[in-house]
């Protein structure tokens, strides 16, 4: 073989290296980019279930009581969300609990399930 096409064949197998890297690295990067992209939605999925677990916590008796916190977990599902936030902040200043969930389970808080209007219709949502 002549210097040329020794020149040559050492130019087409720098420029195969060359190409398999460069395919290494765009693979590489590939699966960099799908793998952040997994994990973001896994911490996104992460805070979204602890904040349904704050927004589903029981908050009632014993020590300090933030009735904003529970009032706004309380009435997160209410059609009137402004009277029901009234209505909860007055029960939960007055007996220190909110029953746990949305609605019902009184019997936790019997102060709460058992307070009245003036006109004797149940106050608290």
């Amino acid at each position: 073989r002549s210097p040329k096409q020794n020149l040559l064949l050492i130019k087409g197998e720098i420029s195969v290296i060359n190409q398999v890297l460069i395919n290494s690295y765009t693979m590489a990067l590939s699966k960099l980019l799908v793998a952040s992209l997994f994990i973001s939605l896994f911490l996104l999925q992460l805070a979204q279930a602890e904040e349904k677990i704050v927004k589903t916590t029981s908050y009632y008796g014993g020590g300090s009581l933030d009735c904003g916190v529970a009032c706004e977990a309380r009435c997160s599902e209410a059609s009137r969300w402004k009277m029901c936030m009234r209505a909860c902040g007055t029960c939960c200043a007055r007996c220190q609990c909110v029953p746990p969930g949305t609605s019902g389970n009184e019997d936790v808080c019997p102060c709460y399930a058992t307070m009245t209007t003036h006109g004797g219709r149940h106050k608290c949502p």
